[in-house]
């Protein structure tokens, strides 16, 4: 069952809330919500006002599917951001493997990143997100080798490119199956300073079979956080929160966030974020949802610091 928070899912989009919480706490979704996508006059280059007038400070433009976004688009949306002080991040394509042990993957890899870094650049982002990969057929040892090297590529590819101010980061995985446990994507982050782990604690809720629940279980994981990049590091952690089902392989998919059914809830890192003076970037990726959900749990945060 499902914790119960302080604020009514229906809250999820009142009146916008103030224009910014202490430091550079960010709260925003990942990518375009069914609400955004309704209203059928809107572009991407529309919704930096369109989260705004919400109260929300952050997206993350999603490359999934391969960059498809022309030079023009990302201009323009990057200066809309400026304009209404949201900040951007980049999902790179899901189907890249930084573990696989394949030359040509890693070829096929490094031009994805390199894509991404490109759209990123053109509209102000710093930060990359990127998924590491499957373990399968392999150590889990070498599948971590693998991605440390190909990383290493990656970010003397964005030198080459001049784009120094590039950060990859990592993100948790949801399936048991896949690299990007906890401890692998710190192992990777600690190797360079220009690696950041996006912690999905929907994934870590999802690949733990739902041991994420109590305030103990997230502080253990902000505790590791801290030991592996230093607190200054953690506090600016950027990281992704959404309910996820799952089953015994891990993740199944997001959900909408309030059900009864599977969790994580988000109180109980609000109450650490505010307890530890965290500045974080939170993205939410509720299936469909996001950006009302996002907006409840910016509410939620708000309520412990301000």
């Amino acid at each position: 069952m499902n914790p119960k928070s302080d604020v009514t899912h229906d809250d999820r989009l009142a009146t916008p809330f103030c224009d910014g919480l202490p430091g550079a706490i960010r709260f925003g979704p990942a990518g375009a919500s069914e609400s955004f996508l309704a209203e059928k006059k809107h572009s991407a280059t529309d919704m930096p006002a369109w989260l705004h007038a919400r109260g929300l400070n952050a997206l993350e433009v999603q490359f999934g599917r391969g960059v498809s976004m022309g030079e023009k688009t990302a201009n323009l949306l990057g200066e809309r951001a400026a304009r209404y002080g949201i900040a951007l991040s980049v999902h790179s394509p899901y189907y890249i493997t930084l573990s696989s042990p394949d030359p040509e993957a890693r070829v096929n890899n490094l031009r994805y990143v390199r894509q991404s870094a490109e759209a990123a650049a053109r509209m102000g982002a710093e930060r990359v997100v990127i998924h590491t990969g499957a373990a399968k057929g392999m150590a889990r040892e070498q599948a971590l080798d693998n991605a440390a090297a190909t990383l290493d590529a990656a970010l003397a590819m964005l030198d080459e490119m001049n784009l120094p101010r590039i950060t990859l980061c990592p993100e948790t995985m949801g399936k048991i199956n896949q690299l990007g446990t906890l401890t692998e994507v710190l192992t990777l982050c600690s190797r360079q300073p220009r690696l950041r782990p996006c912690v999905d604690f929907g994934h870590l809720y999802a690949r733990a079979l739902g041991g994420l629940t109590t305030e103990a279980q997230f502080a253990a994981v902000l505790d590791e956080i801290e030991a592996a990049i230093g607190i200054g590091n953690a506090r600016q952690l950027h990281c992704h929160f959404s309910q996820i089902e799952f089953s015994k392989g891990g993740e199944v998919r997001h959900l909408a966030y309030g059900n009864n059914d599977f969790g994580p809830d988000f109180a109980p890192l609000a109450k650490l974020f505010a307890e530890r003076d965290y500045t974080p970037t939170v993205i939410c990726e509720s299936k469909g949802t996001q950006a009302e959900d996002a907006a409840l749990m910016k509410r939620m945060l708000e309520s412990r610091v301000l």
